[in-house]
């Protein structure tokens, strides 16, 4: 009788308080200069505190958003900024873009690591707090040029069932203050092709480092909209005031 008490007890205890847990991957390699690495820094903590993405992170108030965030270049080099931190109320997500709007950057190798970046937020996806879904948001400006190779991953399945999303950077290539659509457009198909993967996923693209707040927002909105595997109800929809620009898998 002791043991079927326990076996109910357990059997109505809720399976997790959180929803989803969102690691985020900045890209800090030698193409990054001082001035766009702040773009990004501080386009995040913009994006994490308006007033839009906030009602979204909060939609289901019992079940919050867990964020770590990390930054990565070479395959040697993921630098860990916040390791996961349940974002339970609004002062949760201005201390977390207070830390993003102070931090300072590191002496880091310029290589495009992007396959060690996955692996990273891999094993950092793992250590999660429990939460119902898991994401991996990669972003980037350029191609991978380093070891691992990502399609080599993702064939051998050592990213397994993860899923992964892509903010692609767009560069001013020519130097000329605008960034050219084809360019943006054959970085984006590469994500698209060789880096994302799992339900849904997607590749929002930036157009320069000057819009990544933008598209931040986007992608942010997008993510947590999406109602979680294993939720009583669905989120209440969220209605972003723009038009996104974005590339489905």
């Amino acid at each position: 009788m002791k043991v079927l008490v326990l076996i109910l007890v357990f059997a109505a205890a809720p399976v997790s308080a959180c929803r989803l847990a969102l690691a985020m991957a900045l890209d800090v390699s030698g193409s990054v200069d001082q001035q766009e690495y702040r773009q990004q820094m501080d386009g995040l903590a913009q994006a994490l505190i308006d007033q839009d993405v906030q009602n979204a992170f909060f939609a289901m108030p019992d079940v919050p958003v867990a964020v770590a965030v990390y930054e990565w270049s070479s395959s040697s080099y993921q630098r860990l900024i916040v390791d996961w931190r349940l974002m339970r109320t609004p002062d949760d997500l201005h201390q977390l873009a207070g830390l993003l709007t102070s931090w300072e950057r590191a002496a880091s190798p310029e290589a495009t690591g992007i396959g060690a970046a996955m692996e990273f937020g891999r094993d950092l996806l793992r250590a999660n707090p429990g939460c119902w879904q898991e994401t991996l948001d990669i972003a980037g400006d350029g191609k991978n040029n380093d070891w691992p190779i990502p399609r080599e991953l993702r064939r051998l399945g050592l990213l397994a069932d993860m899923r992964i999303n892509a903010l692609v950077i767009g560069r001013d290539a020519q130097g000329q203050g605008h960034v050219s659509p084809p360019e943006v457009g054959e970085l984006a198909a590469y994500f698209h092709a060789e880096i994302i993967q799992g339900p849904n996923a997607f590749v929002e693209v930036a157009l320069g480092f000057q819009d990544y707040a933008r598209a931040m927002k986007r992608k942010l909105l997008r993510e947590l909209a999406t109602r979680p595997l294993g939720s009583p109800s669905p989120l209440p929809p969220v209605r972003p005031r723009f038009a996104a620009r974005s590339v489905d898998q």
